[in-house]
């Protein structure tokens, strides 16, 4: 079988399917929280690599019907690179129905709209983004490479194109003394381009990132506290509560990460979600809750 470079992340959802590293490492990998990919030199895969994954993976296979582009941002490839990679998987496993992959918004804001509609209709039709903040100040402190304004267009390019968006917001990252903004204008992004799937995970840093997140938090003299898990529970109400997306979306809050796992469609489950939150809020750690030593990445 496959051979991966190690480590090897995909999202959750993923997890049944085919996964198929056409990069090692992230392109950016500068985001102040991520300690996914540290430990990888970043470089593009050979087609003719990826080619003998595929043909190995067809062999012990054959039905695969998802596939997912690892490692941090298979975008970053040239789109013609990218399609043969897609002509090859729909060669290889006829079953095949969605090609996924993680985004950045830069590598969103650098394809042209020609570019992603074909890449969809290579059936890559699912993208994952980490939104993480919609407030300016943050994006830039944790150097996510992107504005709230370049989030939006990048929402905007991929729906235009056809492919669905899952994106992710980090509870916390505002910390104690910025968390109103952080909610307030994150809610605002979704607002604005909602994605077809939304989840809130909670910050949880690797023991080896923490100190050198509060540095980079910390460097421009902004002072940054950790929120404790009811005030977590509190920025999850609050967003809830901000968001009114003008088109239906799936929300989720099931990573490994989260104290309290919440489902729903926004905004039709609205009231349900902020009423599972009250509760919560009446007994904190209690039924319901995950228990700290069982959260992870």
């Amino acid at each position: 079988m496959i051979n991966y470079d190690m480590p090897l992340y995909r999202p959750p959802s993923e997890g049944n399917n085919l996964i198929l590293q056409v990069t090692l490492g992230c392109s950016f990998n500068q985001c102040g929280f991520c300690s996914m990919y540290r430990d990888k030199v970043f470089r593009p895969r050979s087609l003719e690599e990826v080619i003998r994954d595929v043909d190995l993976a067809a062999r012990a296979w054959p039905t695969v019907q998802r596939v997912f582009l690892a490692d941090g941002d298979a975008l970053v490839l040239p789109t013609n690179h990218l399609l043969e990679i897609l002509d090859y998987l729909s060669l290889k496993f006829p079953a095949l129905t969605r090609v996924s992959s993680y985004a950045t918004p830069i590598n969103l804001l650098k394809k042209s709209p020609a570019e992603l509609e074909t890449l969809r209709s290579k059936k890559l039709t699912l993208v994952y983004l980490g939104v993480e903040s919609g407030a300016s100040t943050i994006l830039r402190r944790i150097t996510k490479g992107a504005s709230p304004r370049g989030m939006v267009t990048a929402l905007d390019k991929a729906r235009a194109a056809g492919m669905k968006v899952s994106a992710t917001v980090i509870l916390g990252l505002g910390g104690r003394e910025a968390w109103e903004e952080h909610i307030a204008e994150t809610a605002a992004v979704i607002n604005r381009a909602p994605p077809a799937y939304l989840s809130t995970l909670q910050l949880f840093l690797e023991p080896t990132r923490r100190e050198a997140f509060l540095e980079q938090m910390t460097r421009d003299g902004t002072p940054f506290s950790f929120q404790d898990d009811a005030a977590i529970l509190a920025e999850q109400r609050v967003f809830l509560e901000h968001l009114n997306p003008p088109q239906p979306v799936i929300f989720r809050s099931n990573h490994a990460s989260n104290a309290l796992a919440l489902a729903g469609t926004l905004p039709r489950h609205k009231d349900r979600l902020l009423s599972e939150v009250t509760a919560a809020q009446a007994m904190l750690g209690g039924r319901g809750w995950r228990p700290s030593h069982m959260r992870a990445l």
